[in-house]
């Protein structure tokens, strides 16, 4: 199966910006966080999904590779998708572009917790496929 890759597409602020003049680098884990977020609502899998059904997503590991700088006022890319399904967790990998150049790249492992007892719990299949193409 193929992974489903959600794109968007953002304009570095000021506020992004730390004292040696280019992003933070605790803004492109922000980034990689909020994309995550997004493509999984884009999926059908917001914060009431998981709020209904008692389940969220916990990070265990944040792996990122800075390649380029950015700075203010530069349009960014960011590219996630889920790359490998466990039992218990995905590999949710990252990129972020400016003038098509990869600028910085990562990977994410989250695992699928139930939320009341804060245990991992088995990723349904519904969930898996929604990610999926074909």
């Amino acid at each position: 199966m193929k992974p489903k890759i959600y794109e968007k597409k953002i304009i570095v602020s000021s506020k992004d910006i730390d004292f040696n003049g280019h992003v933070n680098n605790l803004k492109y884990l922000e980034w990689m966080i909020n994309v995550a977020m997004e493509h999984s609502t884009h999926e059908g899998f917001g914060v009431e999904y998981y709020k209904t059904h008692g389940v969220s997503w916990v990070a265990k590991k944040h792996c990122i590779e800075y390649k380029l700088p950015a700075f203010e006022g530069d349009e960014l890319v960011l590219r996630t998708w889920i790359d490998e399904v466990k039992k218990l967790l995905v590999i949710r990998k990252y990129e972020i572009y400016k003038n098509d150049k990869l600028i910085t790249s990562g990977f994410s492992e989250w695992v699928f917790v139930d939320f009341k007892t804060q245990r991992p719990k088995r990723i349904p299949e519904d969930i898996i496929e929604k990610f999926f193409v074909g």
